[in-house]
């Protein structure tokens, strides 16, 4: 079971979802019943998405955030509330204790894992075997080891097997 959704100002399970969409940028805010109540969503006119995003990202332990900046390129607080989008690259460190409780609210961690086929693991796997058998093959090669070379370049034929595609026709 998946967890519901936390608002962003209270911890209460949201109810109420907020998405804006700009030149292909989303941003997300939730709220439960009482926040969006108290934030004015109820009435269109009265609230800035940008706003929002900015006040969920403050968490009671970060009011000391207001006043940072970006030291590359001199981007604030403000500035992301008007534009939506940070400066540069820096912007993410300089702010990431805006960001941290922000995105780990949004979203099941802070740490992006990606996301590989499970087919290309395997694939990136097996090369890696291969290349570590032909290091160790041509290195007991150099010292004169040749039965443990032949055990690697029995082990290289099978992991090359491996690799090669499936069919029905003999090799």
């Amino acid at each position: 079971m998946a967890n519901p959704l936390k608002c962003n100002f209270c911890e209460q399970p949201a109810t109420v979802h907020l998405t804006k969409i700009v030149n292909n940028k989303v941003d997300n805010v939730d709220m439960c019943e009482d926040c969006a109540q108290k934030k004015g969503v109820t009435n269109p006119g009265g609230f800035s998405l940008g706003d929002l995003l900015l006040k969920a990202s403050l968490t009671p332990e970060a009011p000391a955030t207001a006043g940072l900046r970006c030291e590359q390129c001199g981007f604030t607080q403000s500035d992301f509330k008007k534009h939506g989008r940070f400066g540069c690259p820096a912007c993410y460190d300089a702010f990431s204790a805006i960001l941290e409780p922000m995105l780990d609210g949004m979203h099941k961690g802070t740490r992006h894992t990606g996301k590989i086929p499970r087919a290309a693991l395997e694939r990136k796997s097996l090369y890696d075997r291969l290349t570590k058998l032909e290091l160790g093959l041509t290195d007991a090669i150099k010292g004169e080891r040749y039965e443990e070379a032949a055990r690697f370049r029995d082990e290289i034929s099978q992991v090359k097997q491996a690799f090669a595609p499936k069919s029905n026709t003999p090799v």
